[in-house]
């Protein structure tokens, strides 16, 4: 292959264009080579989800005949969110769990997603051994006959995904009101369920998936249309999901924007409350506002920093054998419970201690006061040529001398997309936009 396949968070593109059902089905094959133990006594199972895309449908049906070719029976779960697939990977003893799924991306895109056994995300190892299996295509015969894989649907599986997240949060939120922004992605059946079995009173709102309308001005990219709903509503508070429900974002009763940082550190203070907090120590990556790190470390709360991509902060979790991480985005990983981000398990987490506490959401989320950032994504043809220009280096140098100690830049490439990413934090909103637009003309005058 030109150019590595795994991106982020697995192989994402234009559905029929980029990713193509043939390629679905070399991924799926060659996932299922390297994963499962495929010829042995144990035959070999794979869990396939998706969430309600139009070509999820095409793409399904192209992993799903991967898998059989390959010799791994396979259940098929239906829509479902991604944190989902993994649990139920685990759950069901399967070898693989695949979700087709293009997060908060908008219709037209994609993704394959791949969860080795009991529902982890791939290091980078397996997934370049994943590719280098595409490339060489079959070394091995082909299964037949009775040993080519067997489809069939799975039971219930959203009734033991709920039940599971239900028994993980066990606080009633009787007297809560809520409103749901689904993102008429895959949670839109699930998360108004799970939160009115929790005892929220709940609105859902954008939880009408027709295939089409998936994140469409709505979710967690989208956060207007659910603070007029909440504020509409009187509710006490708002989640937005996005399109696969592996992140949230809130906003409090007045509509304001409560990030993944402020969750993460009301989550933080929960967790610790509860005695759940392994070494009192949070894992956070490099986008998390300096506010964040000033209320944990006012808390007495260490913060340890990943690359951005929950499975990069999943990884430190796992080394550290700590309980709490997450991502400014919303992502948030409790390893207690989830081996993935899980935007579902996360509501109730915040809205649990908002039960617990009888404080509201923008009380329990003032614990940090952000810096102003800027974020300006500046379009490049070469991620890599531009991070080594001497030019670049030295606008982002005269960046970090002029902020000093108030605020901090941080220039990085997207992993999903041809973009580098300028963040600048400062004492001020307009010294960050003007510190921003300034590199980010270096950046794009320099690739």
């Amino acid at each position: 292959m030109a150019q590595r396949l795994f991106g982020t968070d697995g192989v994402r593109g234009r559905a029929n264009t980029e990713l193509t059902p043939e390629l679905a089905l070399r991924v799926a094959s060659a996932a299922a080579r390297v994963l499962a133990s495929i010829g042995g006594a144990h035959r070999p199972l794979a869990v396939v989800g998706r969430d309600p895309r139009a070509s999820g449908e095409m793409l399904e049906g192209a992993v799903v005949a991967g898998l059989a070719a390959a010799g791994v029976d396979v259940l098929r779960l239906g829509v479902l969110p991604t944190p989902a697939v993994a649990f139920l990977t685990g759950h069901y003893g399967a070898d693989l769990g695949v979700v087709l799924s293009a997060s908060h991306n908008p219709m037209p895109d994609n993704g394959v997603k791949i969860f080795a056994r009991g529902g982890h995300k791939l290091p980078d190892g397996t997934e370049a051994e994943i590719e280098a299996e595409i490339d060489a295509g079959w070394t091995v015969p082909r299964p037949t006959g009775a040993a080519v894989g067997r489809i069939r649907a799975a039971e219930q599986p959203g009734e033991h995904y709920l039940r599971h997240l239900l028994a993980a949060v066990p606080v009633r939120l009787d007297g809560i009101s809520v409103v749901a922004d689904c993102a008429n992605g895959a949670a839109s059946a699930v998360a108004p369920e799970l939160y009115r079995r929790a005892g929220a009173d709940v609105t859902a709102l954008a939880a009408d998936p027709d295939g089409i309308n998936i994140n469409d001005g709505v979710g967690s990219t989208h956060i207007d249309a659910l603070a007029g709903q909440v504020r509409a509503h009187g509710a006490d508070l708002g989640i937005a999901h996005d399109g696969d429900a592996d992140r949230c974002l809130a906003v409090d009763a007045d509509g304001r924007l409560v990030d993944g940082d402020q969750i993460l550190a009301l989550t933080a203070l929960g967790l610790r409350e509860a005695g759940e907090l392994r070494e009192d120590t949070v894992v956070a990556t490099v986008m998390s506002n300096l506010g964040f790190h000033h209320a944990m470390r006012a808390a007495g709360i260490r913060v340890v920093t990943a690359d951005v991509g929950d499975r990069y902060v999943l990884a430190e979790l796992r080394a550290r054998d700590l309980s709490l991480g997450g991502e400014q985005s919303g992502h948030v990983i409790f390893t207690r419970t989830a081996t993935t981000g899980d935007g579902l398990l996360t509501a109730l987490h915040v809205m649990a201690r908002m039960a617990r506490t009888g404080r509201s959401l923008a009380e329990l989320a003032s614990v940090v006061r952000r810096l102003p950032q800027s974020l300006v994504n500046v379009p490049v043809a070469d991620k890599a040529a531009v991070a080594a220009s001497s030019a670049v280096q030295d606008a982002v140098a005269e960046a970090e001398a002029r902020l000093g100690d108030d605020g901090r830049i941080l220039l990085r490439p997207s992993g999903t997309e041809s973009l580098v990413r300028v963040m600048v934090e400062a004492p001020s909103q307009r010294a960050a936009d003007e510190l921003a637009e300034r590199v980010a003309a270096v950046v794009a005058a320099a690739h």
